[in-house]
């Protein structure tokens, strides 16, 4: 049964020392708040990753209102696809967000969708979850309209496919509405 946050949030996976919360929904549904509120509430010191590429004038833009968003208390790193390579220990860690992660395997390897999901799966099996806290903020692209596109529809099924294995892989799997936050696995 999928149950309502009622304002609070999920408490550190079980165990305490680490693990994955997955946080999916549709585009402007609250997730990077409700993220990085619940890493606040993990740690004193968080640590945020954006995946983004700088593709033009508006995604810098949307890259500073994300960056504006956080105070003194973070640790923002950029990196684009290898996350894995990161060296964290005991952190709490934001990834922002999927979407744009995967959309930098699926252009540099010129739209393979097996290649893509190879290396993006490869990425989340090598992340340190017992030391550390990933925090993974992804899109449900397959719950809106249909793209248009041959590329467009690749990239849906690519996307679906690993929040699937994410979502397999997560201690917590929260879904985003509205900002209203419901808890679909613990």
């Amino acid at each position: 049964m999928v149950t309502p946050d009622k304002g609070g949030l999920p408490p550190t996976p079980s165990g305490g020392g680490g693990g994955i919360i997955f946080i999916t929904g549709g585009a402007r549904s609250g997730k990077s708040r409700y993220a990085q509120q619940l890493a606040l509430q993990l740690s004193n010191n968080p640590v945020y990753v954006a995946t983004a590429r700088h593709w033009d004038d508006d995604f810098e833009k949307r890259i500073q209102r994300h960056q504006s968003e956080r105070d003194e208390r973070w640790t923002s790193i950029e990196e684009e696809k290898h996350i894995s390579g990161l060296s964290f220990s005991g952190k709490v860690i934001v990834m922002d967000c999927v979407t744009l992660w995967l959309t930098n395997f699926f252009t540099d390897t010129k739209y393979d969708v097996d290649a893509s999901l190879q290396q993006g799966k490869l990425e989340i099996d090598q992340l340190d979850t017992t030391n550390n806290t990933y925090i993974i903020i992804s899109n449900e692209l397959g719950m809106g309209m249909h793209a248009e596109t041959e590329i467009g529809r690749k990239f849906t099924d690519l996307q679906g496919w690993m929040n699937q294995y994410i979502a397999q892989k997560a201690n917590k799997v929260v879904f985003m509405v509205s900002g209203i936050a419901m808890e679909i696995k613990s």
